[in-house]
């Protein structure tokens, strides 16, 4: 919550606006507003409660952000609260009835604006590198996807990079990396979606995002046959490190038989 000054300031990334809208059922719940605190004995009291409370609100499965900073007045603080639906948004509401911030936050004012977001596809930005090596992490449980987004940005090997964002909060993220082949081709992957928001429609529609950007290169991805077919792949017999039931491609055909090479960063999975 505190930075490096010893203030508790909001260093969070400029929120970024544009792109495709994902329609999702059920909608996502957002919360945003101020806690006011009326005199300093509330401060020290909010401060002492919000470190646990906001632990445990981001440890809840089906939240998505969570993220409380101090205003430039000590007395206020900001507020931006994101669930994956309005389950996960009464789960924390309940969760609350028996914590210490439940119990002994009654006097502090509450100003909260409620909406449902819907999430938009566009292009990474700069600001929003750590929070989708945050989202690789947590959706593969470990950092090696995140490294390898990392390396691929370092070799200039980023094609496209897109991300799903709601609210503020990256949610879901997909890459495309150029191969060495006999035609244009790229690498799709990773692909990733935060895991209180899988199986809704968000990984489909950054597939599709990413495809409709490359409709005249062959795309080739590593992944599930069941998934990846929906989308046109099919398997994909290239001479490959790879090679096997999970190489599949879409999009102009490249010989049978004929070698792709990933970028270097590969190497490193």
């Amino acid at each position: 919550m505190s930075c490096a000054c010893g203030h508790h300031h909001n260093h969070a990334p400029p929120l970024a606006r544009g792109g495709e809208e994902i329609r999702l059922e059920p909608p996502l719940v957002a919360l945003s507003g101020r806690l006011i605190c009326k005199d300093t004995a509330q401060m020290l009291l909010a401060l002492d409660l919000l470190t646990e409370h906001v632990a445990l609100s981001r440890a809840e499965p089906g939240n998505l952000r969570f993220d409380l900073a101090q205003a430039d007045d000590p007395l206020v603080w900001e507020l931006n609260e994101l669930y994956a639906d309005e389950a996960a948004f009464q789960a924390h509401r309940a969760r609350l009835h028996g914590s210490r911030w439940g119990r002994e936050s009654h006097g502090i004012e509450r100003d909260f604006t409620r909406s449902e977001p819907a999430p938009r596809i566009r292009a990474e930005e700069p600001q929003d590198h750590a929070a989708i090596a945050a989202l690789l992490t947590r959706a593969f449980g470990g950092a090696a996807e995140a490294r390898l987004i990392e390396a691929l940005r370092a070799e200039d090997s980023l094609a496209l990079s897109l991300v799903a964002e709601a609210a503020g909060t990256i949610i879901g993220h997909v890459a495309l990396s150029p191969l060495r082949a006999e035609a244009p081709a790229l690498a799709l992957a990773p692909l990733a979606v935060h895991p209180a928001v899988q199986s809704r429609g968000i990984g489909a529609a950054l597939v599709r995002a990413a495809l409709a950007a490359f409709d005249d290169h062959a795309i080739v991805v590593l992944g599930d046959p069941a998934y990846y077919g929906r989308f046109g792949f099919i398997p994909a017999e290239l001479d490959s490190p790879y090679a096997g039931p999970h190489l599949m491609a879409l999009g102009p055909q490249l010989p049978a038989g004929s070698r792709i090479a990933h970028a270097p960063a590969f190497a490193a999975l």
